[in-house]
């Protein structure tokens, strides 16, 4: 009789509470409360439902905070919806199965606010912490870290103990300290948790610790968090000065593969021309070609189209480039101004041609699984894999190119020519067979570089003309011709620009660049590595 008692006295502290017990029929009466419930009751709602234990309570809060949770205006019965076309397709929340279809005239939204979503925010994470899934228990733990929920603490610390990835465990971690410097009222839990969050320089925890600093009472609490927060920031500042410097880089990188093919052509043959982007351009919709011909008769070697890409881009743009060394360059030769007209003229009819050929929109060149996906360092800094492939595509590019011409028969042909043509010429040497051979060449590295652009950049008739002049300024800043000249000042110049960039802006930063390299000229009109040769002597 007493015990009876006491379970009926129990009950009746867990209704006056106005929390349900989490049983099926309970979950199924707080789902039924929305519909008239205000913030404060579905606030309440959302904690019963996550703490039901029920199959599907993460999909109903996930429905919830996606505003698809609707109520039928004839029975008031919570639904879940889909859209279909102008009709909506109802789904039982309990269940998941499909009860029927209605229109929207018949059915109303139950509202939820920004600090229901918070709330959900937080139960969401505290359901998926255990989950199989190790994206999911990632973005649990960043949910918690957001909402710093009490209620998601006990669960935290299992899923902590059964956590065996480093980077999620870690995660856990910062959410656990973050919560529990919001919510604990210890003062030593608090200090130990503002010590932990000092290990993990992100700008979420910068923000935490700010707001913390700014509002604490309890003065160790904020002399702790102020140290912490001055720790942080120096932190931050130093990886996002290694950030900096990497996207310069990278930058560099670009620009060396779009100029180096210049400096062959610009520093043999002293032609500016003016079509080299457009090269660029036709190495790129190679790379477009290439790949949908993977995808469609070879669809599981996908991976490997990028190295199909390489020597059909080169082979195609240095094909164009003997052609309009024959039919048009060699024509020219000695006449500057006519040879920057006809090749600007030439710019305009390749572009048109290819709108002509594959359309004036982009193009998708998708990136192989393995240059997909990003390295994630301490302080928020994150290299991806597809700019860091093409920093050392660049370099060997450039290696093999160095090799090429210092090793090979061809290569000490060239070298003789851009320095005494006559000469060269008198000792046998073919001049226009090696012209004609060093503008493919020049044009089939401005191929690669195609290549590689159309894995960072949108692929499209424009492509060429946001380097051709980057290429120009890289060209003459190194010195015309001197590919180690071409390397110092693609990646001077990538660097420059990516740390002007967040005072002054892009194009800010870009005039600033080339005004600086106009005065450079004037003091050094041969660039920084000079080289001897026809162009520079005339």
């Amino acid at each position: 009789m007493a015990t009876f008692k006491k379970f009926i006295a129990l009950c009746a502290i867990v209704y006056g509470l106005g929390i349900a017990p989490a049983s099926a029929a309970s979950i199924e009466d707080t789902i039924a409360s929305l519909v008239k419930a205000n913030t404060k009751q579905k606030i309440q709602a959302v904690k019963v439902i996550s703490a039901s234990g029920h199959d599907r309570a993460a999909d109903i809060l996930q429905a919830f905070i996606g505003s698809k949770l609707y109520y039928q205006k004839s029975d008031k019965k919570v639904v879940i919806i889909k859209k279909a076309g102008s009709t909506y397709v109802l789904y039982d929340p309990l269940t998941g199965k499909e009860i029927g279809q209605s229109k929207k005239s018949k059915i109303k939204k139950i509202r939820v606010n920004n600090r229901i979503r918070r709330t959900i925010r937080g139960a969401l994470g505290g359901l998926t912490l255990l989950s199989k899934n190790p994206l999911q228990r990632m973005k649990a733990a960043e949910a918690v870290f957001k909402t710093a929920s009490v209620s998601s603490i006990p669960t935290l610390k299992k899923a902590l103990e059964r956590e065996t990835d480093a980077k999620i465990k870690a995660k856990m971690k910062m959410a656990l300290a973050a919560t529990e410097l919001k919510t604990s009222k210890d003062q030593a839990v608090r200090l130990a948790a503002v010590k932990l969050l000092t290990n993990h320089a992100v700008p979420e925890v910068r923000a935490l610790l700010g707001s913390v600093s700014a509002a604490e009472k309890d003065e160790r609490v904020k002399e702790a968090a102020v140290k912490a927060l001055g720790d942080i920031e120096a932190s931050l500042a130093f990886w996002n000065g290694v950030g900096t410097i990497f996207q310069g880089i990278s930058l560099g990188s670009v620009l060396l593969l779009a100029a180096v093919g210049l400096a062959i052509t610009f520093g043999v043959m002293g032609v500016i021309n003016m079509a080299h982007g457009e090269l660029v351009m036709i190495g790129a919709y190679t790379t477009f070609v290439v790949q949908e011909v993977f995808r469609t008769y070879f669809p599981e070697a996908f991976g490997f189209s990028i190295a199909v890409a390489i020597p059909a881009a080169f082979l195609v743009a240095g094909a164009f480039g003997v052609a309009i060394e024959r039919g048009i360059i060699r024509y020219l030769y000695g006449r500057p101004l006519e040879t920057l007209l006809a090749t600007w003229g030439l710019s305009l009819i390749l572009q048109q041609f290819v709108r002509t050929v594959f359309g004036p929109t982009n193009r998708e060149v998708g990136n192989p699984e393995w240059m997909s996906g990003a390295i994630e360092i301490t302080g928020g800094l994150v290299l991806t894999y597809n700019r860091i492939w093409i920093i050392v595509f660049s370099l060997l590019v450039l290696g093999l190119l160095m090799l090429f011409l210092r090793k090979t028969a061809f290569g000490m042909q060239m070298r003789a020519v851009t320095q005494n043509r006559a000469m060269a010429s008198s000792m046998g040497i073919k001049t226009g067979y090696v012209d004609a051979l060093t503008f493919g060449l020049g044009s089939g590295v401005a191929g690669i570089a195609g290549v590689a652009l159309s894995q960072i950049d949108n692929v499209s008739p424009n492509l060429g003309q946001a380097y051709i002049i980057d290429s120009f300024m890289v060209v003459v800043f190194g010195g015309v011709g001197n590919l180690w000249g071409t390397l110092v000042g693609a990646f001077t110049l990538g660097i420059v620009n990516k740390f002007l960039e967040p005072f002054a802006g892009t194009v800010l930063a870009k005039i600033l660049v080339l005004v600086a390299i106009i005065l450079f000229i004037q003091k050094r009109p041969r660039g920084l590595f000079a080289l001897k040769g026809r162009a520079v002597e005339n």
